[in-house]
């Protein structure tokens, strides 16, 4: 019997998000959401990298393609490289499928008919890349896909489709651009049950016009998902708050069109009727259904996420197509950019929707048609209907893109952001076209943080670059507080970018994001196999490059708090985790420590932080105790750390998460086994109103604005500054709320830890807070607080 590794084909629940080698990106994120999630994902098998591979040489099409690139000798020549690629196409169209490889995809086929009851079903075909950073991942639409596919001889030739795929002139004009081999890559098949799409679209766990993750965003159209990334039509789009999943914003576009399955198998566009065309393609319930399948997904991958998603007509369900993780803002978050001085008195020209941020000027180019490409500059803007994969060269030499389709999850969307290159799409739908209005050769000005198009260079939205002065330099001030302002951060890698922040430390690092960012492997599963050394070592290096870019500032870390369902969700939790059915109150934090169950499990985070302390010689690095009910809890925990060499002195503060009513009834007795308080007031909120914070009927309830919270917050302060412990908070309400931190400074909270976006502002609103509270001292007239806060 055949290794996975040496498999043609694997199904769906055989194959995990770390399968990205043997089955690439796609086919190994569809296996994830199908093992690990409850997302309501088509099932299906995916052709291997093995089986690709084992094509290629087998029927000696790989030095067929070797003799082919042979000839390729300028890649900037579109031509050349067009007529290079078409030929290594036409190489593994001509080379017939190996009979155990054939075979192989047709059993598999015949499975998956039988699984459903259903003779030749609908199927999608998908190509899926094994490098992440390759084609597949780091531009839209390298390789195909083949929707509505029937029968076994059909899937054969679409997967051989998608090999073909893998030289289209885009791929390989990549591949040699960045230097890769182009046996480097392989592909995947993934054959996929067709969602018989009644709507479509795509959705982001970020606003990728400006990379906020407090929104969800949708679009959506009729018919099958293909016109809205293609950016045939302009789509509904859909902003949907994630901490309550209101809907804050709904634009419905006129959709004119609709890709449609044929009953024979295939596709072809249809017309929409007018009243259709402007009616909301999904509703309001819908939305908000595919919002919250995002969040879970979200919340299982750990970062930003792009999903793919298509509404069934035959039982109205939503169904998950692919998911993968978001490549812009998930690699960096920008800074927002101020735009100043902008005035109404400049002629507009084109309006659309701001798909990628910046502000740019020179002259149009107008391309409608990809032979033309030759004639684009470097430096110019390029206009056009819709881009397309084979535009990507053009694209790359442009200083802006404007199209007059599309919308912010179209190919023009993702691959200008990508390119950090200005962009604006949808024109029609804001305005006209702009591919009608503009004429190559005219001067514009592109301002992609609104939408708009005006003539001309405008002076006074370019700011001129000039040649610094030694003698001046502009430093933005931020006035010193008493009241420490800390960052919270999860991953290691923008430790540096933040670093420069006006922060005094990282108050919260949350230890989770290495887990399944870096690790992904269940702590005793590793044990189990004979690798906790390289949990310490993972660990420790996580660690130490947040507590090294920030030295010899503190940076607090905070031990695991994963639920046990999101330890399930790591490889190899199963044989561990218990079920639990609310494992929000369940078996997390303290209550793991020290657990037979997973004592070994924490003694390696144990043994990670005393590397990065003694080894590295990082001592800013401290520690917190999350989730901790009772005091008896707290010192087994400090007994354990104890054992393994971590004992709290001037050098090594330990703190604790007070979180949970009785850290703040009892602090005078948990005040002996730490130096401080973290208050996390989501938690805190949530069990002193008895209020369920993932519970979206109730959301409206959840505010840590409560006199309840209050109360409990300045009593714990009070307590334990009467033993000189500090308190700190690291929950949203400071950042979300004003008033709120200005409570916590006039109680004498010692930090305020928030993310790293709200590090300047919060700066600057506790030093006013601080300085009227002196004003108000000296002039005896402050304004008293109507709520009375003690406890």
């Amino acid at each position: 019997m055949r290794t996975r590794e040496e498999a043609y084909v694997l199904w769906f629940d055989e194959l995990r998000r770390e399968d990205v080698a043997l089955v690439g990106g796609k086919s190994s994120s569809l296996g994830e959401m199908t093992s690990k999630t409850k997302a309501p994902v088509p099932y299906g098998f995916a052709t291997t990298a093995y089986g690709y591979r084992y094509f290629m040489e087998a029927t000696g099409t790989n030095q067929k393609i070797r003799d082919a690139l042979a000839h390729l000798h300028d890649v900037d020549d579109s031509n050349e490289l067009s007529k290079v690629c078409k030929e290594i196409r036409e190489i593994i169209m001509a080379a017939s499928m190996p009979n155990d490889l054939q075979e192989a995809i047709e059993v598999a086929y015949d499975q998956l008919a039988k699984k459903i009851g259903e003779a030749d079903p609908f199927v999608a075909v998908r190509s899926s890349a094994t490098a992440e950073d390759l084609p597949d991942a780091s531009f839209a639409g390298q390789q195909d896909t083949y929707l509505n596919v029937r029968g076994k001889a059909e899937v054969v030739e679409k997967v051989k489709e998608c090999y073909a795929s893998c030289f289209t002139d885009r791929a390989v004009y990549y591949r040699e651009k960045q230097g890769f081999s182009h046996e480097e890559v392989a592909l995947s098949a993934a054959i996929q049950l067709m969602a018989f799409s009644k709507a479509a679209g795509v959705m982001f766990t970020v606003d990728i016009s400006n990379g906020s993750d407090e929104n969800i965003m949708i679009e959506a159209a009729w018919g099958l998902g293909e016109y809205v990334v293609q950016g045939t039509v302009t789509p509904d789009n859909f902003l949907v708050r994630k901490s309550d999943l209101a809907i804050v914003r709904k634009q419905i576009n006129r959709k004119p069109v609709e890709l449609i399955q044929k009953a024979d198998g295939g596709v072809e566009e249809h017309k929409i009727p007018d009243d259709r065309a402007h009616a909301p393609s999904i509703t309001d319930d819908q939305v908000k259904a595919l919002a919250k399948i995002a969040l879970a997904i979200e919340q299982h991958y750990g970062c930003y996420m792009d999903i793919e998603w298509a509404v069934d007509r035959r039982d109205d369900q939503i169904k998950i197509l692919q998911a993968r993780p978001e490549t812009v803002w998930s690699r960096k978050k920008k800074e927002k950019k101020e735009v100043s001085n902008m005035t109404t008195n400049h002629l507009v020209l084109v309006k659309g929707l701001p798909a990628s941020p910046g502000i740019a000027t020179g002259k149009v180019q107008v391309i409608l048609d990809p032979d033309d490409m030759d004639q684009f500059k470097a430096g110019d803007i390029l206009v056009t209907s819709m881009t397309s994969p084979d535009l990507v060269p053009a694209m790359k030499k442009a200083v802006a893109i404007i199209t007059d389709a599309g919308g912010m999850t179209c190919h023009a969307s993702i691959v200008s952001r990508e390119l950090g290159i200005p962009c604006i799409v949808g024109t029609k739908s804001r305005s006209q076209c702009a591919t009608e209005v503009l004429k190559t050769g005219m001067e514009v000005t592109v301002d992609a943080h609104n939408g708009i198009i005006y003539e001309g260079i405008v002076a006074d939205m370019i700011k001129p670059k000039e040649k610094p002065e030694a003698t001046s330099v502009q430093v933005e001030y931020f006035a010193p507080t008493a009241t420490k302002i800390m960052m919270n951060l999860g991953n290691p890698d923008l430790a540096e970018k933040y670093a420069s922040l006006p922060c005094d430390g990282v108050g919260l690092m949350r230890e989770e994001f290495i887990w399944t960012t870096f690790i992904h492997e269940h702590p005793l599963y590793m044990i189990k196999t004979g690798r906790a050394q390289e949990v310490i070592d993972q660990l420790a290096d996580g660690i130490a490059k947040v507590a090294r870019a920030l030295n010899p500032r503190p940076v607090v870390l905070r031990f695991s708090d994963f639920k046990s369902g999101e330890y399930r969700n790591l490889k190899g939790g199963e044989e561990f985790e218990p079920v639990e059915p609310s494992d929000l109150l369940g078996w997390r934090g303290a209550s793991r420590y020290y657990d037979p169950r997973y004592i070994e499990g924490f003694k390696l985070e144990l043994r990670a932080v005393k590397k990065v302390r003694e080894e590295f010689g990082l001592k800013n690095l401290h520690c917190m105790i999350p989730f901790c009910r009772t005091v008896g809890e707290i010192q087994k925990i400090t007994t354990i750390m104890q054992q393994e060499g971590l004992v709290r002195n001037d050098d090594f503060k330990l703190y604790l998460m007070a979180e949970i009513p009785a850290n703040i009834i009892l602090a005078d007795q948990f005040n002996p086994y730490v130096d401080g308080y973290s208050i996390g007031s989501n938690d805190l909120t949530m069990l002193l109103l008895g209020c369920d914070r993932n519970n979206e009927g109730i959301s409206y309830l959840f505010d840590e604005r409560n006199l309840a919270v209050k109360q409990a917050i300045r009593h714990l302060i009070e307590t334990a500054h009467q033993d000189g412990k500090t308190v700190s908070i690291c929950g949203q309400a400071p950042s979300v709320y004003p008033e709120f931190a200005q409570f916590l400074v006039q109680n004498g909270i010692d930090y305020i830890s928030v993310n790293p976006d709200m590090v300047k502002i919060t700066k600057k609103n506790v030093a006013s807070f601080e300085q009227r509270l002196i004003l108000d001292k000296v002039t005896g007239k402050g304004r008293k607080d109507p709520e009375d806060t003690t406890w």
